[in-house]
């Protein structure tokens, strides 16, 4: 597994280990990264990669411009492998591993605004296997490093997020994952979700919506984003209607 752009570019990564992770292909990340640019969200971003295995996304992201990474996997092995990485490439000062699973990390943070429709959702909903889900059993989660240290009034807002979980897990878990996780967001964050592209689209809760996606033979990739009011709505139309017509351009 290598980095393939940017200022780690052909850098060789450790894998966890005796692990079942699944790797992005280089293919599926040129792609991926690609219309990132397109974004203009990478530079200087604040990114969070969940499900992280080897830390693969979170670390191309790096090299792409990115300021920092919370790296978040329940598995030891993928922690370790992580923080390999980041010492060979040097960056470990711009990185925060988080040996915790997911529901139990998301549950820990708060951002500067919490949507209706988190808050009606039971605190409980998520635990053991009531979902049903095939979730890791919640536990309290360790932080290996913390390099920054934050106001923890100030709350969290991710300006990428990747969310790379096991095929199998079901998608009522992913759903309330993406819930979860909507109060650390902003109008212009973006959230990749991997799944398998025999599987259904994930659906949304209802702070979010799909903005975009694509498939790779087995792999899709669906670009989330907060749903705009009426107001937001238009300005983001605008904004998007510009990176399209850059796009085609460039395909011309």
């Amino acid at each position: 597994m290598r980095i393939i752009a940017g200022a780690f570019k052909g850098s060789r990564l450790v894998a966890p280990g005796g692990s079942n992770t699944r790797p992005t292909s280089d293919r599926v990340k040129e792609s991926l990264f690609s219309m990132l640019d397109g974004y203009g969200v990478l530079k200087a971003a604040n990114v969070l990669d969940l499900f992280a295995g080897s830390g693969g996304l979170g670390f191309e992201a790096m090299s792409r411009g990115a300021a920092e990474v919370d790296f978040v996997d329940s598995a030891s092995a993928s922690a370790r492998a992580v923080e390999a990485n980041a010492q060979k490439l040097g960056i470990d000062h711009s990185t925060r591993i988080h040996s915790s699973d997911v529901v139990s990390f998301l549950s820990s943070q708060h951002g500067p605004r919490q949507h209706a429709s988190l808050q009606r959702q039971p605190e409980d909903h998520m635990g053991g296997s009531a979902h049903g889900g095939g979730l890791d059993e919640v536990q309290d989660g360790q932080v290996l490093e913390t390099r920054t240290v934050r106001d923890e009034d100030e709350g969290r807002i991710f300006d990428l997020v990747f969310m790379d979980p096991p095929y199998p897990l079901g998608e009522d878990a992913v759903t309330q994952i993406l819930g979860r996780l909507s109060r650390l967001l902003d109008m212009e964050s973006i959230v990749v979700v991997e799944r398998a592209s025999r599987a259904p689209e994930p659906t949304m809760p209802a702070a979010l919506e799909v903005f975009r996606s694509k498939s790779f033979g087995e792999t899709a990739l669906y670009f989330v984003q907060l749903r705009a009011t009426s107001d937001e709505a238009s300005e983001v139309a605008g904004v998007a209607g510009g990176v399209d017509a850059a796009t085609a351009d460039e395909s011309a």
